[in-house]
């Protein structure tokens, strides 16, 4: 599976799909507590929340060269809810005159964010009994909020919020939830949205006192087994540039489909 444009605009689509289902999900809340937007302005969709102010939440995907024009128009659709803004811009899908543009707004390349991509495959797993993999239940969400925040830098109060935000999922189309015990406790977790005949990757974490133990690679090998079992053509993920996400990737056999770029205002 070699890239090409339409293989890049295939990975950007996966991402895009999982961002907004996710998003009406927490949308759908009763009274939209979040107060979550989602705009499209031509080909790119802008992703606003008024209690979520992580750059996650609020920034902008599937931008072109067309979206040029709507460039104020989505400026303006921030600033009135006084958020900042980033705009997600993948190689090859624009030209020098959007990025130029950009910066005459104010803003500037901060950052850059990896894509990753493999073909569906059954992998074969070394048999390890202090690890097991299980399906997330409704009732094992606190588990999993526990791990995403320790895991990822959050605090400790953010765990009602994440293991909310993500229980609204539990029944949605698509999704799935895994969690891996180490020696029977919880120490790492992982998520997969399913849509079509594309899998993305979208979430892995691991307890910091857990890691180097094998457990982010066997939770990549089950939902890559998975979504051949579902009878996906494409598998997607997301990480870090050289981080150690990106190095168990690249050991199970995913590939770089982009590294895109990250322009925030100054």
């Amino acid at each position: 599976m070699i890239p090409t444009r339409q293989l890049i605009e295939e990975i950007e689509k996966s991402e895009m799909d999982y961002m907004t289902d996710r998003m009406q999900a927490i949308q759908e809340k009763p009274g939209n507590p979040e107060g979550v937007e989602i705009h499209s302005f031509g080909s790119a969709t802008a992703y606003y929340s008024g209690t979520m102010n992580w750059p996650t939440f609020n920034t902008v995907k599937g931008l072109r060269d067309s979206d040029i024009e709507s460039l104020d128009d989505i400026l303006h659709f921030f600033k009135s809810r006084d958020r900042r803004v980033q705009f997600e811009v993948v190689p090859s899908l624009v030209s020098q005159e959007l990025l130029i543009q950009l910066a005459e707004r104010g803003f500037y390349h901060s950052g850059f964010h990896t894509s990753m991509y493999t073909e569906p495959l059954i992998l074969e797993e070394e048999a390890d009994e202090q690890i097991t993999i299980e399906s997330v239940q409704e009732g094992d969400f606190v588990d999993y909020a526990t791990i995403h925040c320790r895991s990822t830098g959050l605090p400790e109060a953010g765990i009602p919020h994440v293991a909310e935000n993500n229980r609204v999922l539990y029944n949605r189309s698509g999704w799935r939830f895994y969690l891996a015990r180490f020696n029977g406790v919880p120490a790492a977790a992982a998520v997969m949205y399913l849509k079509g005949p594309t899998a993305s990757l979208t979430f892995a974490g691991t307890l910091p006192s857990c890691r180097s133990y094998g457990l982010h690679c066997r939770l990549l090998k089950k939902r890559i087994a998975e979504a051949a079992l579902a009878d996906c053509s494409l598998v997607v993920s997301q990480c870090a540039f050289l981080s150690q996400s990106h190095r168990n990737m690249e050991r199970i056999g995913m590939k770089i489909g982009y590294v895109k770029a990250t322009w925030s205002q100054r």
